[in-house]
């Protein structure tokens, strides 16, 4: 059952209107969230993308809604781990708090478009080559590996671009605003803020590259991929000055994203193996022995993956909190009652 079409062009144009109306205001008030106003906003665009699949469900079907769920979940969960990379940028370049709001819908604004792009890209491919899911399962299983690897601490901020612009571009050391050209005594010069959109914007497309077989591995809908990256990339401004030092003790998150990656990965080679028109595979022939993941499958594997790690996370924090007041009241000076008073 097809969705209609009245349905996905009004939602492409609400969540437009959504998005300039987010940008307005931050053009409009600049200022850094309370935690009140953060919490609001982000439950707001969780509540939004929930009443989006059910409507789905409603004009669609049930797997056309988990396919949504399953898609923006996904996403949901690479855009957190967006935000890792975008604290380690901030802190890096010591972007003042006040301007990062704006900062942080620039890089949205990026990444929006350059997963629209691939999302084109990634349709044709799939029209056009079934054995492109080979190359994306391999780069997710890939990606899942060298998650594990690195992790977020160390990710490298310096880029070679940035490298390069340090050594080629005058920049000043301090800020002008958000702007990325300022006059100083009569000379134009650029400010740190071109390194540190040049910064989030390569990040955004390494981070693009993942995505975008990430959800074609859960669903073929073009419609659905844009609009789940469009859900998930929604409040997350918010969300990084809502969880903010809580980032940083998410410290088994990138192995249920890592776990998440390499599912869909191996997911996607079945469906390959299933599509299979290489000769040299099969002799070119189907492969029907290959198991068939379902949508609601890779609904319950995703769920689970962050639940698991974030539960970790959780009481890892707190196993090492415990073990960091049990030091600090080791090195206190305590009295018994053999120690000698001071009338002694």
């Amino acid at each position: 059952m097809q969705l209609p079409l009245w349905f996905e062009v009004g939602s492409l144009v609400v969540l437009t209107l959504i998005l300039v109306a987010d940008l307005l205001l931050v053009l409009k008030r600049p200022h850094v969230p309370s935690f009140k106003e953060s919490t609001l906003w982000v439950v707001f665009y969780v509540g939004l993308a929930l009443v989006f699949a059910g409507l789905m469900y409603v004009l669609g079907d049930a797997e056309h809604a988990g396919q949504f769920l399953a898609g923006w979940l996904t996403e949901y969960s690479l855009s957190i781990d967006n935000l890792f990379v975008f604290v380690i940028i901030m802190a890096r370049f010591s972007v003042p708090r006040k301007l990062q709001q704006e900062v942080l819908m620039v890089g949205i604004i990026i990444a929006l478009v350059l997963r629209g792009i691939f999302i084109l890209l990634g349709a044709q491919l799939i029209e056009n080559f079934s054995w492109i899911f080979y190359i994306f399962g391999a780069w997710l299983v890939w990606t899942a590996i060298q998650q594990v690897r690195s992790g977020h601490e160390d990710e490298d901020s310096e880029t070679f671009i940035v490298r390069l612009l340090r050594r080629r571009v005058s920049i000043t050391d301090e800020y002008d605003g958000v702007k990325v050209r300022t006059v100083i005594d009569g000379r134009k010069y650029f400010t740190p803020m071109l390194i540190v959109f040049v910064a989030i914007g390569t990040t955004d497309l390494l981070f693009a590259l993942d995505s975008i077989p990430a959800i074609f591995g859960v669903t073929r809908s073009a419609f659905i991929v844009f609009t789940a990256n469009v859900f998930a990339l929604m409040g997350l401004r918010q969300l990084y000055f809502l969880l903010g030092g809580l980032l940083e003790r998410l410290e088994y998150l990138k192995y249920g994203i890592a776990f998440i990656l390499a599912f869909i990965g191996v997911k996607l080679f079945f469906h390959a193996l299933h599509e299979n028109e290489l000769p040299f595979i099969n002799g070119g022939q189907h492969v029907e022995w290959a198991p068939e993941i379902s949508t609601w499958m890779s609904l319950g594997v995703i769920i689970a993956a962050m639940a698991v790690a974030t539960v970790a996370s959780v009481l890892k924090a707190r196993v090492d909190a415990r073990k960091r007041g049990h030091k600090l009241m080791d090195e206190i000076p305590h009295f018994t009652e053999d120690a000698p008073s001071r009338d002694e």
